[in-house]
């Protein structure tokens, strides 16, 4: 965080001292004042807006780091998505569960509206602050100081001038589940489109479909040799098989062939990805279903199971979990199958480009440990650098 300005520094005295400042956000102009604070100000705000106790005001912090240092709860999606969305014109509502900044909530303590804005004149303020827009509560968005009511700007402590702004409010976005299936709505439309949300968003998800295999290739250059080394022990006779994380349909390919005589059953959460795959494979041997590895599983038995460059998205606990589901699945004397990228024992071996809180690796040890707990004889049978390929056999 840069140091403070002077005008900056003096929002923050103001903020100290139990003050109420209108200032020019990067939307329209807004009211603030500490909040943190027992509750005096942040009555005296509301009672100025002629606005009810009980309706939620935003709180603002002027760095991103300041936002996620104060909110350690918040899970590696939704930090993820605030990395890719703030600073910016949004207002995001995420989950609140210790009940942090109560009196900004309303009577929803456990959802909080955050806001990181680009406002330079303000760079450095460490003081995150409730954030209110500058008028009458039902009234007009001010777009200039002099669209803000004159009472407002005569009750407050400080007033700062930032000419005319865009005039169009926040986007507000709900990501509440965002951290259990990533998925997000539009509450109130705004300043920044859903489209451009969207892009934001998925940007660190997609992968298209139709250049898929060369990305992966070119990000990973020992991709090949990975999926040589799981079809190498996929075992023989197998006559049903489940291919967790499908994609594009190349291990599953490998698996078909491996296997002449069996059908295969291939999960993977992006229909646009198994459209790929269902063009490439054997129609009367596969089926297809869109679903999360976090999802109960097909219904089985099957001899074999494998996944490739999937199962690493996952937390440790769903890991765990989809490995008690992968057990239960198979039958005696069944093995699965995993090729995936880990975390290497050298760290100078951790090559391949993470994106946080969507690739979630873990060490050979303890994913060797959960599938024991699952039931599994595990064994390593291949590494390269911060790759592995896992045969875990069900006993007999």
């Amino acid at each position: 965080m840069n140091a403070p300005g002077a005008q900056a520094l003096t929002f923050e005295r103001c903020m100290s001292v139990g003050g109420i400042a209108v200032f020019p956000a990067d939307t329209v102009y807004g009211l603030a004042c500490d909040a943190g604070n027992t509750g005096d100000v942040i009555r005296r705000l509301y009672a100025l807006k002629r606005r009810p106790l009980g309706k939620p005001s935003a709180v603002m912090f002027f760095d991103l780091k300041t936002a996620l240092d104060a909110l350690p709860e918040l899970g590696e999606r939704i930090r993820a998505a605030l990395a890719q969305l703030l600073p910016g014109r949004v207002t995001l509502l995420v989950p609140n569960p210790e009940r942090r900044f109560p009196l900004a909530c309303g009577e929803d303590p456990a959802t909080l509206g955050l806001r990181v804005p680009v406002l330079p004149a303000l760079g450095g303020v460490r003081w995150p602050v409730l954030q209110s827009s500058a008028n009458l509560a039902g009234g007009p968005e001010a777009r200039t100081l002099q669209e803000v009511p004159e009472l407002l700007r005569a009750e407050a402590d400080m007033v700062i001038d930032g000419g005319e702004l865009p005039g169009t409010p926040s986007t507000v976005i709900d990501l509440r589940q965002y951290e259990r299936d990533r998925s997000w709505s539009i509450v109130r439309a705004g300043a920044v489109s859903e489209r451009a949300i969207d892009a934001a968003l998925h940007a660190q998800f997609h992968f298209d479909p139709d250049s898929y295999d060369a990305t992966i290739r070119a990000e990973i250059p020992a991709y090949g040799e990975l999926q040589e080394h799981l079809e190498a022990v996929a075992g023989d006779g197998a006559t049903r098989v489940l291919d967790l994380g499908t994609g594009t349909g190349e291990t599953a390919r490998r698996l078909l062939r491996h296997h002449p005589g069996a059908t295969l059953v291939g999960v993977d959460e992006s229909d646009e990805m198994l459209s790929v795959a269902r063009a490439r494979l054997p129609a009367d041997r596969v089926s297809l279903v869109v679903s999360r590895l976090e999802d109960p599983l097909p219904d089985g038995p099957f001899d074999l199971v494998a996944s490739a460059l999937a199962i690493h998205h996952l937390s440790q606990n769903e890991k765990r979990g989809l490995f008690g589901r992968v057990r239960a699945a198979l039958v005696p004397g069944g093995r699965f199958v995993l090729g995936d990228v880990i975390v290497p024992i050298n760290p100078t071996d951790a090559t391949i480009a993470l994106t946080p809180g969507f690739d979630r690796p873990d060490t050979l040890s303890d994913l060797i440990v959960w599938l024991a707990e699952a039931g599994f004889e595990a064994s390593v049978c291949w590494t390269h650098k911060d790759l592995a390929v896992l045969v875990c056999r069900v006993p007999a």
